[in-house]
């Protein structure tokens, strides 16, 4: 029998209209599953009665359609599902949660509908087809319906974010002025403790305006995926520059080696587009206001180099960031140590990288063979006219050059000259 069919449609009204008599039933195992399935969402009173509420208007909802056999793909999703996804976003419950609740409530609704479905007997074929049209029409609804109010959340918890960290960024910008702090009361502002705690400064951004506005809301999140794998010993402080920009700064009890590898692969698996700029660990308030200019000259950095990595940490790139303050003077200088080596072509990009590795190396021919996979005589080759187009043994002004190299690595084409030929 074809899903669809008149004698599916019938059933699945039947099923649907006896599975509504116990509404109240239905809605309320429904609810208690998922608040014992996810405890993020159990929340204060409020929150529960909202959850309640969400609950029973979809199964309504749902019920409805299936009675009646009509397609549930555009659907908005009730009232109460679109203020409980609101109530979440300001309560800073995980987005996950709410998919979650959604996955586990369709899935008990379900139940009780082929458990209806069974007890009412209908012939095998008329079975499957009045299941598979309950498939589709549940999934429809679903899947619309999860799509809404995770655009609710997000829209909602950009703009709860900007009004929570209005008071928030006014007592950041003071500390960071070093105006006179009454610390006490910056701190209990801030529900981040300044003075004891060693700070990692970071500036988040989103290169391009994400649709649907919820860009804030991605850079709260994955500023707390980055502390929960660095370990951080408090929740993170996150203030809201606009919708695309924030600052935040790492929480540590006492001073430690940070693994950068752990931080990039926490923004790579993060968020797809995001970047980050790090500063030092610092302790204190000074420390605080230090390891955030560090990320403003890391971030100033990565802006430079266009596309950039996904991260810049301050450590691994200081000497370039600095130098970076006056970029028209730092290209220029670049330029006066490479000579000819910088122009944006293939055969000089070639010859710079082989002379980084081979400077990196303590100008050893062999080591700089085996890291790139060439014959020791390609090197020497490679290393002879790099020295031609300087125009000057290497040794002469050589941490000039290891550091101009640098500068056009993280830098890139932005630095080089464009060959005339």
């Amino acid at each position: 029998m074809a899903v669809g069919s008149d004698e599916a449609e019938k059933c699945l009204s039947a099923v649907a209209s006896n599975v509504a008599a116990h509404t109240p039933e239905v809605s309320r195992d429904v609810w208690e599953l998922v608040i014992a399935e996810i405890p993020q969402l159990r929340g204060d009173g409020i929150v529960l009665n909202t959850l309640k509420a969400s609950v029973e208007e979809n199964i309504a909802t749902l019920l409805h359609g299936f009675e009646n056999v009509m397609p549930l793909g555009n659907v908005e999703g009730p009232a109460a599902a679109l203020d409980y996804a609101r109530r979440l976003a300001q309560r800073n419950v995980p987005i996950s949660s709410l998919i979650r609740s959604y996955r586990l409530g369709h899935c008990r609704f379900l139940q009780w509908c082929l458990d209806e479905l069974r007890r009412q007997g209908p012939e095998e074929d008329v079975c499957t087809a009045t299941a598979q049209l309950m498939l589709e029409l549940s999934f429809g609804y679903i899947d619309r319906v999860s799509e809404r109010v995770v655009e609710v959340y997000q829209l909602e918890r950009d703009r709860w974010l900007l009004g929570q960290t209005a008071v928030r960024a006014v007592r950041v910008r003071e500390i960071l002025a070093e105006k006179h702090v009454d610390a006490d009361s910056a701190e209990s502002a801030l529900g981040y403790r300044i003075r004891r705690h060693h700070h990692v400064g970071m500036l988040l951004w989103l290169p391009q305006r994400p649709v649907g506005g919820e860009g804030l809301a991605r850079l709260d999140r994955l500023t707390s995926r980055i502390a929960e794998e660095l370990n951080c010993c408090t929740n993170p402080l996150f203030a809201a520059r606009d919708e695309t920009l924030a600052w935040a700064w790492l929480p540590f009890d006492s001073p430690r080696d940070l693994s950068w590898d752990v931080l990039a692969s926490a923004v790579e698996d993060g968020d797809p587009t995001a970047r980050a700029a790090v500063g030092d660990m610092e302790p204190g308030i000074e420390g605080f206001r230090r390891t955030h200019r560090q990320a403003l000259r890391a971030q100033a950095l990565a802006m430079a180099a266009g596309p950039g990595a996904r991260v810049t940490a301050y450590a691994q790139v200081a000497p370039i960031a600095l130098m970076c303050t006056d970029i028209e003077d730092t290209r220029a200088w670049v330029w006066s140590v490479l000579g000819a080596l910088a122009f944006d072509d293939e055969h000089c990009a070639r010859l710079r990288e082989t002379l980084q590795i081979f400077l990196a190396t303590g100008s050893s021919y062999t080591a700089t063979a085996s890291r790139q996979i060439l014959h020791k005589n390609t090197v020497q080759y490679r290393i002879r006219k790099a020295e031609e187009a300087l125009g000057r043994p290497l040794q002469e002004r050589r941490r000039d050059l290891e550091l101009a190299l640098r500068a056009v690595q993280y830098l890139g084409s932005s630095f080089l000259r464009t060959n005339p030929s």
